[in-house]
């Protein structure tokens, strides 16, 4: 008989046993159980007992003040911080999950997006999309392939560019997206978004925002860590609170008593009464000179040196002051800043700067910082600090002449400085000798601030000072630039935030498309009357 026939089975041997069917998850269940995760650093106690639980197809909230776990929490889930590194349980679609790395937990769905975006500038769209997951065979990629797989992800994702154009060459809205069709690609089942529109403008971070209210819709779980209260309430439908490293409570956000109030009482510990301190100006004498002024400011754009991306700027700012810019992007706020403090940005600059009404030139940083200017940029991590440094040594770098003896740096005295400013300014580090890269957000930017208030500047431009930050910090450093100006300094406040401006200037400026568009009193000044001045172009 030939071998491709088979004999009938004998009814008395024993039934073969077969393959137990796959298990299918149980819909009404979890997606996501973290049960009493524990993470240790050197010297501090990152998470503590925090437990979190995350309904199929849900957008899940997770916030906290800086420093309160959420970005370490997350890390813990997506194998960053592997599994024995850490003590609790993880159950993803009810089975238990050792991660050893970030592939083992994107093998299973779960694609995490950090807050710095992991993307190579100068590889196309394409390339980074499948950078590591790449359509080949025996080792040569199909671009082809490649392309077309590109093209249908970024259709999905709402992205129209070709799918060939540089990374760099886009902004960094579309790049968010990018890193969306990036997690696409790798089948996403649990998508994790870490401060997701922390530097994106109004326009994207709405696309953002209603892109992953589609990923919903579609079947995908997100977890959306983010400090803006309103894009939760927009978004989500849970919120976990963190705090000091432990769950405080969830909240379901369509529920009526659950209010931003309600949420950052149980981000910071206690009752929030106001978002601003109590300010009473304290300008100067009006009759004495500007402790700063510009007069005629024009700056032209570095490569396309025919644009001007400052018009004829002029503005003043008296001792005990603080005045803000308010602006939409590409108002030109930014480029204003870095140009006034020692030409940072720009080119074919003219224009003067008038300190205590006496011109002053401020060609380079070094003679912007001797004549008192001090410029806290609104992009800490690559233009303000140094992350691979210590503390004590970012907040002295600025000014090291002053902890310095014959040229050495006096490391004693550098310490006791940092210390001062560690304790007052409530940053939370257990020496200060930390690294400032392994600070929280909030925490760097206290950093940034000491360092430019121990240099002892007369005016001080402050670039988006609070971006990326939650409540809880941005009441201290409202704090410390309020007694700032009571101490007769000049401040520049740089918002995208009119709450912010309303409750914290004197007087604001708007800008639209480079020039000066309006000066409202503190007294006139509510949103509408700035949004209408931002985009009214008066040329």
């Amino acid at each position: 008989m030939s071998d491709r026939f088979h004999a009938a089975p004998d009814p008395g041997a024993p039934h073969p046993k077969a393959a137990p069917p796959p298990k299918v998850p149980d819909p009404g269940a979890p997606v996501l159980e973290m049960r009493s995760i524990v993470k240790t650093f050197p010297g501090v106690r990152a998470l503590s007992d925090v437990s979190l639980t995350v309904a199929r197809g849900e957008v899940h909230a997770i916030c906290g003040e800086n420093g309160a776990g959420k970005s370490t929490l997350m890390k813990v889930l997506s194998g960053v911080h592997p599994h024995g590194s850490y003590e609790g349980e993880v159950l993803f679609q009810g089975e238990p999950c050792a991660f050893k790395d970030i592939r083992a937990s994107e093998a299973r769905g779960i694609v995490i997006i950090h807050q710095e975006l992991a993307l190579v500038p100068y590889l196309s769209i394409a390339e980074n999309i499948f950078l590591g997951n790449e359509h080949a065979t025996r080792g040569v990629i199909s671009w082809h392939e490649t392309l077309l797989h590109a093209s249908r992800l970024l259709k999905r994702v709402g992205l129209s560019e070709h799918p060939g154009t540089r990374v760099a060459d886009i902004g960094v809205g579309k790049q968010q997206l990018v890193e969306i069709a990036k997690a696409l690609s790798k089948e996403v089942k649990l998508l994790i978004l870490d401060e997701p529109t922390a530097a994106l403008n109004d326009d994207d971070s709405a696309h953002l925002l209603d892109l992953i209210l589609e990923l919903k819709e579609q079947g995908i779980t997100s977890i959306v860590i983010s400090h803006k209260l309103n894009e939760i309430a927009a978004v989500a439908d849970s919120v976990t609170v963190i705090r000091d490293g432990r769950t405080i409570e969830t909240l379901d956000v369509r529920d009526p008593a659950t209010s931003e109030d309600r949420i950052i009482r149980a981000m910071v510990g206690r009752d929030l009464d106001h978002r601003f301190p109590d300010r009473t100006p304290h300008p100067g004498d009006p009759g004495a000179e500007p402790a700063l002024e510009v007069r005629g400011w024009t700056v032209h754009h570095p490569i396309d040196q025919q644009r001007k991306v400052v018009d004829d700027v002029s503005l003043r700012v008296r001792r005990g002051e603080i005045v803000g810019i308010a602006g939409l992007m590409g108002a030109g706020r930014t480029e204003l800043a870095m140009s006034l403090f020692g030409r940072s940005y720009g080119r074919n600059i003219s224009g003067s700067v008038h300190k205590d009404g006496r011109e002053i030139r401020t060609r380079t940083v070094p003679e912007a910082v001797g004549h008192g200017i001090a410029y806290v940029t609104e992009d800490r991590k690559q233009y303000g600090l140094n992350l691979i440094d210590s503390i004590a040594r970012n907040i002295t770098t600025a000014a090291l002449g002053k902890v310095s003896r014959r040229g050495v740096v006096d490391e004693h005295e550098e310490r006791r400085v940092a210390e001062s400013y560690r304790r007052s300014m409530n940053i939370k580090t257990p020496t200060v000798f930390e690294q400032v890269g392994r600070l929280s957000g909030g925490n760097q930017q206290k950093v940034v601030l000491s360092k430019w208030i121990f240099a002892g500047p007369d005016v001080l431009i402050l670039d988006e000072p609070t971006r990326g930050i939650d409540v809880g910090a941005k009441y201290e450093i409202y704090t410390v630039i309020d007694q700032l100006a009571a101490q007769g300094k000049a401040v520049v406040f740089i918002s995208s935030e009119l709450p912010e401006l309303l409750g914290m200037c004197d007087r604001i400026y708007t800008m639209a498309a480079g020039r000066l568009t309006g000066e409202v009193s503190r007294a006139e000044a509510t949103q509408e009357v700035l949004m209408r001045h931002m985009t009214t172009d008066k040329r």
